[in-house]
């Protein structure tokens, strides 16, 4: 194989050309475009380490793929022969670089640097690496149109950190739906809820409010677990970090996955920017969220903004104004579940399922249950699982 002319391909790289800043592409690049034997030498040691210490280096590229926007994505929906073809030609660059073996670059350095005083033997031996799984760009066009494509390919769970940006979650909660005990009636309304918004159906933005503790933002974690292999994303947006809400929305709108955009803990001590760009992003402004894109927030407030009682002193038009207000954030979100602190007889049921799942067996276990319940903060799923953790640890320890 001729460096010089993979060299020029590598240049003439189109469709796919961001697979240039993959890691390992990018080092057998500055490995084909070393100017001299020390530079060639080095660089080619770098690939190799790089590529030692990866399990699968082919994956890694068809991550990265994956995880790509380019011209070939913008035309699922409208074939284009041209684009298809210098797909074509880009794939074709792609795996002829990974069938390059340790022989060729030996040889290389031999004949462009004329050097000779280091054996093949010397020569770290490059790994092979396997083909990668489509041979054509129709073949990388259903794979595209199968398992999605874009920012939101990278991870299912993203966070938005300190600065703004939208993240992988790295350790995401991988809480089920068969983890979570009673609470049926309100679970089934976020998944009937989600199951229409995957499948294109009309769907409404979810408040879920009520006592600490009792599941709501477990609920929208499962769920999110639950249907990952359908093409659903889950963002968490903080509070505090708001300002995002744009960012979010322009990349889901060139997104084929459908994307809930999850807000833990809601609530505001006034109207402030926050709330208004919230409020208009849901709906309202000129530039809203887009059509695969719903708002799920969680609140121990059904009206989100804290009030005192001063504020709805005064006269008709000034509580009206207020009230106004106070509801107006909350009244965006089509399908509003109360989370409500179980009674007794759903406590103790909680906690009997939960001792079935974990194999805790005690004949004193509801009245334990009850006494665990006492001493912290009252009955709540929240402290029913914490009450079998106890469990669980105790039988360890006797």
């Amino acid at each position: 194989m001729s460096f010089s002319s993979l060299k020029i391909r590598i240049s003439l790289m189109s469709v796919l050309r961001n697979s240039l800043k993959n890691d390992i592409i990018n080092k057998y690049t500055a490995v084909l475009n070393s100017n001299d034997v020390y530079t060639f030498t080095n660089t080619y040691a770098e690939l190799c380490s790089k590529l030692y210490m990866m399990k699968n280096p082919c994956a890694d590229i068809v991550n990265a793929l994956s995880c790509d926007q380019n011209p070939l994505t913008d035309s699922l929906n409208a074939k284009n022969d041209v684009i298809l073809k210098s797909a074509d030609n880009d794939l074709q660059t792609i795996s002829d670089i990974l069938k390059l073996k340790t022989e060729d670059f030996y040889n290389y350095m031999k004949q462009s640097f004329n050097y000779s005083d280091i054996s093949k033997d010397d020569f770290p031996e490059l790994p092979i690496i396997e083909s990668l799984p489509f041979k054509s760009s129709y073949e990388l066009l259903e794979y595209y149109r199968k398992n999605g494509y874009g920012f939101f390919a990278k991870s299912q769970f993203f966070t938005v950190n300190s600065t703004g940006d939208i993240i992988p979650v790295l350790c995401p909660d991988m809480t089920k739906l068969s983890d979570l005990k009673g609470y049926e009636r309100q679970r089934n309304q976020v998944i009937s809820n989600t199951l229409a918004f995957i499948n294109k159906k009309p769907a409404n933005n979810i408040l879920l409010y009520g006592d600490k503790g009792t599941g709501k933002s477990s609920t929208v974690k499962a769920v999110a677990n639950e249907f990952a292999n359908m093409g659903l994303k889950i963002v968490e947006l903080s509070p505090t970090n708001i300002q995002a809400f744009p960012k979010i929305c322009e990349l889901a709108s060139k997104s084929p996955y459908r994307i809930i955009v999850f807000m833990d803990d809601l609530s505001f001590d006034k109207e402030d920017s926050n709330f208004s760009i919230l409020k208009a992003f849901i709906e309202g402004g000129l530039t809203g969220k887009p059509e695969n894109m719903l708002v799920y927030a969680t609140s121990n407030r059904r009206h989100l903004v804290r009030e005192s009682f001063s504020e709805r002193q005064g006269d008709d038009i000034h509580v009206r104004d207020t009230l106004e207000t106070v509801t107006s954030l909350s009244d965006r979100f089509g399908l509003e579940i109360t989370f409500s602190v179980p009674d007794k007889d759903e406590y103790l049921f909680i906690v009997n399922e939960l001792a079935q799942t974990y194999g805790v067996q005690d004949e004193n276990l509801n009245l334990l249950a009850e006494r665990f319940a006492i001493r912290r903060n009252g009955r709540s799923p929240r402290t029913a699982q914490q009450f079998i953790r106890h469990m669980l640890t105790s039988n360890q320890n006797t």
